[in-house]
């Protein structure tokens, strides 16, 4: 069956003023960076005159910022793949080892919660299955705001985590894994055909992390699509009938997510490329003893900051990988026109 339409006005209205908001940010940006240009160059043309080591130390320091505020709304505007600028749909799972990688997910849960709110993003939790003793065995964020899928494409994968167990009476060192997939929240014109023969759906009672409401009734809905195994769930609504909905939506993201990756594995098997999709690999590692890093291993890119990093700095990672992906996207580009 045609996907129906989830959208009311209201969120067409709320998508709309979102997007204005989004340009009206650009726009902004822009301008307040060459107003900035403007002053630096006006303060160089004095100190040219007038040397002042102490000024010429600020006007330095000033420089680099300037530097790194133009590179970060450069690659803002180089995120133009399509639904870069979409809503993200992010889900974490533990992998095995029961309590280790479940409390593994939930620092990922709160990694990414705290990146999003510094970016200003409004975070949904769309489903969360708390772990038995620890942690949690499943969660469903919605990250709302402008390039959200844009930038947390680059999280998709592997995470592996190695430190002193808090759940070790011995205090032994264990490794941990935790994958983070990430979609697109698709929007409303497009269409995905979905057979309702295809489709399992179950209902069970609404949980929380944190003492969060527990519905007494079965309003929590997990859909699975049996021809791709696909399951998505949600129990952010009180009612069964908008949870399905939002679950149908969130099918429809992932059903198209495949049906994009699964071109362009046919394009690279026609080129003879090894795709670098990166399903189920490890993209980067968190060491919290017996040293302290965080390396990307896509990127080369590392900090031994762990604590800044699991506070939610990631910009250094997703920036590096999404220059190194837009280079080689570049480069593919100049080969595939000779």
């Amino acid at each position: 069956m045609a996907a129906p339409d989830f959208w009311d006005d209201n969120e067409r209205a709320q998508a709309m003023i979102a997007e204005l908001n989004a340009v009206k940010s650009v726009v902004e940006q822009f301008a307040e960076l060459t107003a900035q240009q403007e002053d630096l160059e006006t303060l160089q043309e004095l100190l040219e005159e007038e040397p002042d080591e102490a000024v010429i130390a600020e006007w330095r320091e000033s420089v680099a910022e300037h530097v790194r505020k133009v590179d970060r709304f450069e690659l803002q505007l180089l995120l133009n793949e399509p639904y870069d600028k979409s809503n993200a749909i992010l889900e974490l799972h533990p992998g095995a080892g029961g309590t280790e990688s479940q409390d593994w997910a939930l620092m990922l849960y709160r990694m990414y919660t705290r990146w999003a709110e510094k970016r200003g993003f409004r975070v949904e939790v769309l489903d969360y299955q708390p772990g038995e003793e620890a942690g949690l065995k499943s969660a469903t964020l919605m990250i709302r705001g402008h390039n959200a899928y844009g930038y947390l494409k680059a999280e998709k994968g592997v995470h592996r985590l190695v430190r002193i167990s808090p759940f070790d009476a011995s205090a032994r060192r264990h490794t941990s894994f935790a994958s983070c997939d990430v979609v697109p929240e698709i929007p409303d014109d497009v269409k995905i055909e979905i057979r309702p023969e295809d489709l399992r759906i179950d209902t069970y009672r609404s949980s929380g992390a944190g003492g969060q409401h527990v519905n007494k009734t079965e309003s929590a809905v997990r859909i699975t699509h049996l021809p791709t195994g696909i399951v998505v769930a949600c129990q952010s609504e009180r009612s069964q009938i908008q949870n399905r909905e939002r679950a149908m939506k969130m099918l429809m993201s992932k059903l198209y997510e495949r049906k994009i990756q699964e071109q362009q594995q046919e394009l690279a098997a026609l080129r003879g490329e090894q795709m670098d999709i990166a399903w189920g690999s490890q993209i980067r590692s968190y060491v919290f003893h017996p040293y302290s890093m965080v390396k990307d291993h896509r990127t080369g890119v590392e900090t031994g900051n762990v604590q800044a990093v699991m506070d939610g700095e990631l910009d250094e990672f997703i920036e590096a990988y999404l220059r190194s992906r837009i280079g080689k996207n570049d480069k593919d580009a100049k080969n595939g026109a000779k």
